[in-house]
């Protein structure tokens, strides 16, 4: 983790020397040299990660070496503070004395100096740079993790399914070698799982020989080649003496030599990376019809280049009754399942404990073994109140402890990855993690590299990058997708790794979580200046029922992330001074008005800020944040905004929200931004919404949105939409999300233009669309092809709208809102909508809704909301046996009583829904 932090802070300094190079006039080649002393030093700290486990003189110089690279930060960022604050370079000519200058320089060459005498001294400790890493530590890694295949668990649940999955592929005859692929995160059941299938009495039959071998992170080829050979010749030992003086290469094409005759399995246990796949796969020929190799990886990307052909076979975590069923194998004895059979307490407990394990097999494993050796139920209360410890605990030899087998996947991270995971131990327990947030949180913190944003790629990009290689590495687990169904909107880190990123983030000094105890006073002062938090770097303030009273300075702070009602947290911005290098700043204030102080001008460094209050007033001070790349708010009444947007050079995502009385398909509320009008650096806007335009012609700064990509708009003036569809300077190559509504009751002018958004993915569209009676085309023909998630409101056609809609071949998400359609019959063709995954139907007069049988093969959830004209429900609907829910709002009582089952007797159309696993009704007519 030193590496990334030194990696963080050159890339800090890097991006200084581009967007602040004005204020690092004076200093530049001070600084050029320290960047350079850390790019020296990050090349040692490769070497250095599983080394310092075993020497405490070498975690101590890592220390120092991560310090200095933060005092390097600290150095620079206040140098710059400073020069801002006197008015910029002509200022200093003035003003800034050359002592100040001089002091800055002194400062920066003392940090390279030490960096330096740290240099000299890393080789006495065996470290190159050249990354070799500890062999005595590699080899008993492998120990503690090497598995055997006749040491099958007995302790398997929830894996019937994957069994049968996997035995059905082992077993198909196909004209080439087939890779089957098991994957999942450290302790999911992988290799469980694979000794099941290799000891399976249809598998043993099925192939001519089988052999298995135990890779992880150390791949050597020479002893797998000689491992499988082994197992597949049952060699004398005369015939084994000469196997053992083959070469690398001879071995390859002996055993090549061998298994092209047979059908083969062969077992590939705990792979890592493709690189030794590829080391590997010489040996491996076709054999006969039907051969297969097996392997279990906690990387999906690993399987998919492996096997493009293949689909990898992902183990989920246990649910809550699968996961009570192992446990009670694993912590009562046949005696004790008895004695304590009927025992609530224990049941209690045990349930309460199994929370932390969240479905993982092997914390539920050492976590049931551990207590098997419990007689009493104050001895479990005991493991109940230090369960972190004892899962850590190495309980079981062939494992090591819980958390020590989730860490290699985080060793084995590259250092750009790693404060991008530990990053997500700040947010609480079972959180939903927006993706968004979480994105633009990396880049306002420096985790993604300016220099690799550029083009069409953006650092945004590089994030989702980042984060999609987390997911593939079974380190984060996706929530929700968005409307696209392939992009991750929500992700959600498992409660161990989560303490795994906490732990790791206190030695590393990266962030530090506050959560006031529930014991003591009703007030909980954090004093900012005591040693426990004076140097923390990052702060965060998790929700508790005790106020929190913030005071003191933090020089070293530079991110403050409250996640509780600011009620609660007495912080007194009013003093910034305290926090002067913040970058980060979220603040919850449910309650009352807030007037933010001037103060929050003296944030100079500050890069994201998200406030929610239900009134707001922003200072005019706001338009000196010149670094501000992230603003948003969300207020639940009107919000006062300075006319001083202009100067926020840097902004890349500005979001207005109004939360109160919001409707998931409804309209929002506006506000019009007058700042924006004499903006002339609008290049960097990705994200802007929800804003109003009085009268575009006039102040067309909008139309410099070159690199838009999420734009919520209304529109006073038809022809300011058309001024901004036509205008070959807007962002419309970009634009992923579209949000317009027009206010006045004429219509909006032609929307062809809309045809050429190739990128356009999300629609709304928010008020009349003219129909031409004259055309022969339908008038929502300009729908771009890739649209995923469409809304339309108050659209007012009167020309039935599923005929061209049903053709958009990747349509997921579709509501027609209030007046979008003013006619009484709907009909849906067979083969339509083929990827319609939710459809809403909110505020119709439809009468008549036809659905010929193929239609909308794929929709999964169906809401039907204020439709009281409605009869009955479409036949079709009986034959999309992918409909799991749908919710009744609003609806008639005489055709709700159509699906239902009343004293044991079934509705008319109750055969039409009997197969849909969830129906809500809310709020029935009574006519």
């Amino acid at each position: 983790m030193a590496e990334a932090i030194v990696f963080l802070a050159i890339e800090r300094i890097a991006d200084l020397l581009i967007h602040e190079a004005l204020f690092l006039n004076d200093v530049r080649q001070e600084v050029e040299s320290l960047k350079a002393e850390l790019e020296r030093m990050k090349s040692f700290l490769k070497d250095v990660d599983r080394k310092q486990e075993q020497d405490e003189r070498l975690r101590t110089r890592v220390r120092e070496i991560r310090d200095l690279a933060y005092d390097a930060e600290d150095v620079i960022d206040s140098y710059i503070l400073e020069v801002a604050h006197r008015g910029g370079f002509h200022e200093i000519i003035k003003r800034f004395t050359t002592l100040s200058t001089h002091k800055v320089g002194k400062q920066v060459r003392a940090i390279q100096n030490k960096l330096g005498d740290i240099s000299r001294t890393l080789p006495a400790y065996g470290i190159s740079g050249g990354g070799g890493g500890s062999n005595s530590t590699d080899e008993m890694q492998r120990r503690l993790r090497r598995s055997y295949p006749h040491v099958e668990e007995d302790d398997v649940v929830s894996l019937e399914l994957s069994t049968r999955d996997v035995i059905d592929q082992l077993m198909k005859k196909e004209d080439r070698l087939h890779v089957v692929s098991i994957v999942g995160m450290g302790g999911i059941g992988k290799t469980t799982l694979a000794k099941r299938l290799y000891n399976h009495n249809d598998v043993k039959r099925h192939f001519d020989c089988c052999a298995w071998v135990f890779i992880s992170q150390q791949c050597l080829p020479r002893e797998v080649f000689h491992g499988v050979l082994m197992k597949v010749l049952s060699p004398s030992r005369k015939e084994r003496k000469l196997i053992d003086k083959l070469k690398e290469d001879e071995l390859v094409e002996k055993l090549y030599d061998v298994l092209k005759e047979k059908r083969y399995l062969v077992v590939l246990d705990d792979i890592w990376s493709y690189k030794d796949w590829d080391s590997l796969k010489p040996a491996f020929p076709k054999g006969q019809e039907g051969s297969k190799l097996l392997l279990t990886t906690r990387k999906k990307k690993v399987a998919l280049l492996v096997d493009p052909c293949s689909s990898p076979v992902e183990l989920p975590l246990l649910t809550d009754d699968e996961s009570w069923k192992l446990f009670k194998r694993k912590a009562f004895s046949e005696n004790k399942m008895e004695a304590h059979a009927c025992s609530k307490e224990f049941e209690m407990l045990g349930k309460e404990m199994l929370k932390k394990c969240g479905g993982l097999p092997l914390a539920i494993v050492v976590l049931g073994g551990l207590l098997a050796t419990k007689k009493s139920w104050n001895e479990w209360e005991m493991v109940q109140k230090n369960i972190n410890a004892y899962l850590n605990k190495d309980q079981r030899q062939e494992y090591g402890g819980v958390t020590e087998i989730l860490a290699l996947s985080y060793n084995e991270l590259p250092f750009h990855l790693k404060p991008c995971f530990l990053y997500l131990g700040h947010y609480p327990e079972d959180l939903e993690i927006s993706k968004k947030e979480l994105v633009r949180l990396w880049i306002a913190e420096g985790f993604i590299s300016p220099s690799l944003g550029g083009g069409e790629m953006l650092m945004e990009d590089v994030a989702e990058q980042y984060l999609e290689e987390l997911t593939n590495r079974c380190l984060v687990q996706v929530g929700r997708r968005n409307h696209t169904g392939a992009s991750v909107k929500t992700c959600y880190i498992h409660d161990l790794l989560r303490d795994l990123c906490v732990s790791k983030a206190r030695e590393e000094n990266f962030f530090g979580i506050v959560q006031p105890s529930m014991n003591g006073n009703e007030n909980c002062s954090l004093d900012l200046t005591v040693a426990a938090v004076s140097k923390m770097r990052r702060i965060v303030v998790h929700p508790s029922k005790r106020y929190v009273s913030l005071k003191g300075e933090c020089p070293n702070l530079r991110s403050l992330l409250l996640f509780q009602d600011e009620e609660l947290i007495r912080l007194r911005i009013s003093k910034c001074n305290n926090f002067k290098f913040l970058r980060i700043l979220k603040l919850l204030r449910e309650v009352g008005s807030w007037i933010m102080p001037s103060a929050i001008g003296y944030l100079f460094h500050l890069r994201y800020l998200s406030l929610k209050c239900r009134k707001l007033v922003l200072p005019c001070s706001i338009g000196k944040l010149k670094n501000l790349h992230t603003l948003s708010i969300q207020v639940e009444f009107l919000v006062k905004i300075p006319n001083v947007l202009s100067k926020l050079e840097r902004l890349r995502h500005f979001l207005l929200n109004y939360y109160h009385g919001f409707k998931k398909y409804g309209s929002h509320e506006w506000h019009e931004i007058k700042g924006f009008c004499q903006v002339n650096t609008l290049e960097n806007i990705e994200t802007m919404k929800y804003i109003r335009v009085e009268n575009l012609t006039k102040n067309n700064a909008l139309l410099k949105l070159t690199n838009i990509r999420s734009l919520g708009i209304q529109f006073m003036r038809s022809k300011d939409v058309e001024t901004i569809l036509r205008s070959p300077s807007f962002g419309l190559d970009r634009l992923r999300s579209l949000h317009m509504r027009l206010e006045e009751p004429i219509p909006f002018p032609t929307l062809e233009q809309l045809s050429q958004c190739h990128h356009l993915y999300k629609l709304f569209l928010h008020g009349r669309i003219q129909e031409d009676p004259r055309s022969s085309h339908h008038v929502l023909k300009f729908l771009p092809t890739n649209i995923c998630k469409l809304t339309l409101w108050e659209s007012h056609i009167n020309q039935d709208p599923m005929p061209v809609l049903e053709k958009l071949p990747h349509l997921r998400i579709l509501c027609l809102g209030s007046s979008s359609y003013r006619g009484t019959k709907m009909s849906c063709s067979a083969n339509g909508f083929p990827q319609l995954d939710s459809l809403h139907i909110y505020s119709l007069d439809l009468k008549e809704w036809q659905m010929e049988v193929g239609a909308m093969p794929c929709l999964r959830s169906l809401h039907l909301t204020c439709v009281p004209r409605m009869k009955m429900f479409p036949e079709g609907l009986r034959y999309i046996t992918t409909l799991q829910e749908m919710k009744l709002k609003g609806m008639r009582k005489s055709l709700v009583k159509r699906i239902q089952v009343i004293e044991g007797r079934e509705g008319e159309d109750f055969y039409k829904v009997r197969h849909i696993l969830s129906i809500r009704i809310i709020d029935t007519w009574i006519r």
